[in-house]
């Protein structure tokens, strides 16, 4: 064809792209195109660290396309609207993007692909933030996994027959077909245009972009081999960090596998390199079940979940308000609150004991924690934070058993030991011990006052006990036993 046009969204990047790739193949000028879409932006709140992420993102997408050759036209607007009017105006022949497996993305996707078809332009999608995708992993019985291991264990299985499935999809040969900026280029809207503030992310130096996601890369590659238990402790550098980046698309998920499984494959990456492709998967797993399962958006995955009776009222809206807030007094819970809140960043196992403690400490919705986990976290993934949320609720496919209810202070004490993680976000009780600071109201209160502790004052008491909270819940979760 003569002129087509790329539609990035969930993919910030110049290389490795499925959309982009296939496009140059097929045509003689390639439009690339970005969308700061009203319809996402306008119920995000004023002040979003992600929106900044995606600001930097894009700014450094447009100067990689520029030195390529090409240009990033981009736009504020609604993107259902102003992709079908673009293509017009451009006089493309067709538009190509990469998939996106969110229910709102689909209807989106659906709209502007009837759209362009009404004028006679076919709309190209192509898989590309996952390995492997929808049903391309199924049971032996042809049906969709609900379960981890053997999905885990089939989609290893796949990847080893179909090593095409890692092979990089380049840009740089056909890059001259890129159809050159307009002149001069459009300036990226700024941040006050798109009707933003700015947050802390300058202060917290937080990695942007092509660039930024492949120094985390390299960095966690010195790493990987001690991951698998690493991960673990949130005081310890030992995640790779690129949930956010693998959540924008500023890596090639295609690049991370192949390079961590050839790793594997000459010794080189130890048990962690297991680990960490195990998490990638997990990933693509709860991609699957969004895609069979969009019911999960709003509902339990397991229905019988759904007739559990949570707390409500006054009292449940207070302590809802504590958990977000940091003040439990479960210094573990609150710590992790507060990195959240400050950073928009949680560690992978502090948002399991956070989980766990908003559903089965304090006995509130855990669809009120994912709400308030996607309006904070930076690397948000509808997938990811649902399956998560319904892991720790026991609500979702192959999730922890209900009678499964971590204790926060016995995971404050073997994931944090020395409290190191704690007294970062929690400078008043600096002075406890490893022994103390885990669960401070067992401290004689003189003890806690010669060293700067006032329960109830710089810091609370615990909002409810967990041995009689555990009770609470086994009796909250007969009713799934019952049925």
């Amino acid at each position: 064809m003569n002129a087509a046009l790329v539609w990035f969204r969930r993919d910030l990047r110049a290389f490795d792209h499925a959309a982009l790739h296939h496009a140059l193949q097929r045509s003689a000028r390639v439009h690339c195109a970005f969308i700061f879409d009203k319809t996402i932006l306008d119920h995000l709140p004023r002040a979003d660290r992600r929106v900044e992420f995606i600001h930097a993102c894009v700014a450094e997408l447009a100067a990689e396309l520029q030195q390529l050759g090409g240009g990033l036209i981009v736009r504020h607007a609604v993107a259902e609207q102003e992709i079908p009017r673009l293509a017009a105006e451009l006089g493309v022949e067709a538009v190509f993007a990469s998939h996106d497996y969110e229910p709102a993305a689909i209807v989106r996707d659906d709209a502007v692909a009837k759209a362009l078809a009404a004028d006679a332009r076919p709309f190209f999608t192509f898989k590309d933030q996952v390995v492997f995708e929808k049903s391309e992993v199924l049971s032996q019985s042809g049906t969709p996994f609900s379960v981890f291991t053997p999905y885990k264990n089939a989609w290893l299985k796949k990847m080893l027959a179909e090593p095409e499935c890692l092979a990089p999809l380049p840009v740089e040969p056909l890059a001259a077909r890129l159809a050159p900026p307009a002149s001069p280029p459009a300036a990226l809207p700024s941040l006050e245009a798109l009707g933003f503030e700015r947050t802390n992310f300058c202060e917290l130096k937080i990695p942007a972009g092509m660039q930024g996601g492949a120094q985390l890369f390299e960095d966690f590659l010195t790493r990987v081999a001690g991951y698998g238990t690493a991960r673990d402790f949130p005081a310890v550098k030992g995640p790779s960090y690129l949930s956010l980046h693998l959540r924008f698309g500023t890596v090639s998920v295609r690049h991370l596998v192949r390079t961590v499984s050839e790793l594997s494959a000459r010794g080189l990456a130890g048990e962690g390199g297991a680990v960490w492709l195990s998490e990638l998967i997990w990933r693509e797993f709860y991609m699957m079940i969004l895609y069979h399962h969009p019911h999960v958006a709003g509902s339990a995955f397991k229905p019988a979940y759904d007739a559990i009776a949570w707390e409500s009222g006054p009292e449940a809206d207070a302590l809802f308000a504590a958990w977000c807030e940091g003040r439990t007094g479960y210094p573990l819970v609150d710590a992790a609150m507060l990195q959240l809140n400050r950073t928009g960043y949680m560690h992978n196992r502090l948002r399991m004991v956070t989980a766990c403690f908003l559903i089965k400490d304090l006995g509130i919705d855990w669809r009120r924690g994912e709400a308030y986990f996607a309006q904070h976290l930076n690397d948000f993934d509808l997938s990811a934070n649902n399956g998560g949320w319904q892991w720790a609720s026991s609500s979702g496919c192959d999730a922890q058993p209900y009678f499964r209810i971590f204790n926060p202070v016995t995971q404050s004490q073997k994931f944090d030991a020395d409290g190191k993680f704690i007294k970062r976000y929690l400078p008043q009780l600096a002075n406890l011990d490893g022994k103390e600071i885990h669960a401070p109201w067992l401290v004689p209160r003189m003890l806690l006052a010669d060293k700067g502790v006032r329960l109830g004052d710089n810091y609370p008491a615990p909002l409810v006990m967990h041995d009689e909270a555990r009770k609470r819940t086994l009796e909250r979760y007969a009713v799934v036993k019952a049925g």
